[in-house]
């Protein structure tokens, strides 16, 4: 056989394949192999900020932390494990002091870092604050009342259910699976129809399931309540009233203008600690209840459902995590390599650390790497 013919064989077998992909609505993984395997990676990463479209959220007035007069120091022995995850940036504050604050690889104060999942726990205070606006009226609200085209048997679904992971649709939350949800939502143009249309296969509100869909749905019910795109709802109520000291990023798809809402959202670990802030004050920042103090606490309480296992969950409450270390309570946001938002109400402390790995053993409540930043502020 001629080389033309081979090469002639080659571009039709290709053509075909891409054809084959468009008509089985798995397009995303042109976006998906061109911005890793083809780059030399294997995943999503924490400055892939560039491969995507997003929002911007514009700085609108900027505060910055004041310096402690004790500055803490890390141990041999922690440093080398802080290392070992490779962390990009570790900040702690107390009592609105920075104790500790420092950078690697390049990073600094001012550079973003996409935060994964944390976002899931930026969406589940949007709602909170449009409980607190009156747009919508509590979280045992039926979501078809703001997402009416669902199908019928959703229409159990409450907006506590998507808050607790138990809303009984299956999603997918594999990252792994190139033809999965994930994959089609992080590289994909459309949210909306491919989140609605999933199938409801348990009972709302009798299993807890940890999948970034409902993360979505919250959003969607958001947008419609408050007739304002989700970003810009979010935006407006608590980010602006932050005092950032940089603009943020949040991913959205290209067709339909979603946001990204269970993940994608790029900031500063400065700027992440005040939202930190905002929690640990309970919704109050600069003298403005922002979310309802009651819905903070909800947040912060152990669903007490049981997951696919028959295991009992009491290390998450609202779209955030809980744990207790060496005698004292704190909950947190978390991202899939390792990015965490940790509040320490006791101590009044706020942790934050971003960067490239984080333990990803299954069936595993808290991840060990978290045992290591805990560890640094135990006697604080």
């Amino acid at each position: 056989m001629s080389i033309k013919r081979v090469l002639i064989s080659v571009a039709v077998l290709i053509t075909t394949a891409c054809i084959a992909l468009i008509l089985s609505g798995n397009s995303h993984l042109f976006k998906a192999i061109k911005n890793t395997y083809l780059i030399g990676k294997t995943g999503p990463s924490i400055t892939d900020n560039n491969l995507f479209e997003h929002d911007s959220l514009k700085t609108n007035f900027s505060s910055s932390f004041i310096e402690s007069k004790t500055q803490i120091t890390l141990t041999d022995n922690q440093k080398s494990k802080v290392n070992a995850w490779k962390t990009t940036s570790l900040l702690i504050l107390k009592n609105d002091s920075v104790l500790y604050e420092r950078y690697w690889s390049g990073f600094n104060k001012n550079s973003i870092s996409n935060s994964f999942s944390v976002a899931k726990s930026f969406t589940s205070i949007a709602i909170g604050a449009a409980i607190q606006d009156g747009f919508i009226k509590s979280v045992e609200d039926p979501i078809h009342l703001y997402i009416p085209n669902l199908s019928k048997d959703k229409k159990s679904i409450k907006i506590k259910h998507l808050l607790t992971m138990s809303s009984g649709i299956d999603f997918g939350e594999s990252y792994g699976d190139p033809f999965g949800f994930m994959a089609k939502t992080y590289y994909g143009k459309e949210l909306y129809d491919l989140t609605i249309n999933k199938p409801l296969l348990k009972e709302s509100g009798t299993e807890f399931h940890y999948q970034g869909g409902n993360t979505l749905l919250l959003s969607f019910v958001i947008e419609k309540a408050t007739g304002k795109r989700f970003v810009e709802y979010f935006y407006e109520r608590i980010w602006s009233k932050l005092g950032a000291e940089n603009n943020a990023l949040w991913g959205k798809t290209s067709n339909d203008q979603k946001t990204k809402s269970y993940c994608c959202f790029y900031s500063t670990a400065r700027d992440f600690a005040k939202v930190g802030k905002l929690v640990l004050e309970k919704g109050m920042r600069n003298n403005e209840q922002i979310i309802p103090k009651k819905f903070i606490e909800n947040s912060i309480a152990p669903v007490n459902i049981k997951d696919t296992s028959g295991r009992l969950i009491d290390y998450y409450g609202y779209q955030w995590w809980l744990g207790e270390y060496d005698g004292f309570n704190y909950h947190y946001a978390r991202g899939i390599l390792g990015q965490y938002i940790v509040i320490v109400p006791s101590k009044n402390i706020v942790l934050v650390r971003l960067g490239h790995l984080r333990d990803k053993t299954k069936n595993v409540k808290t991840p060990s790497d978290l045992f290591v930043y805990l560890d640094i502020i135990k006697n604080l």
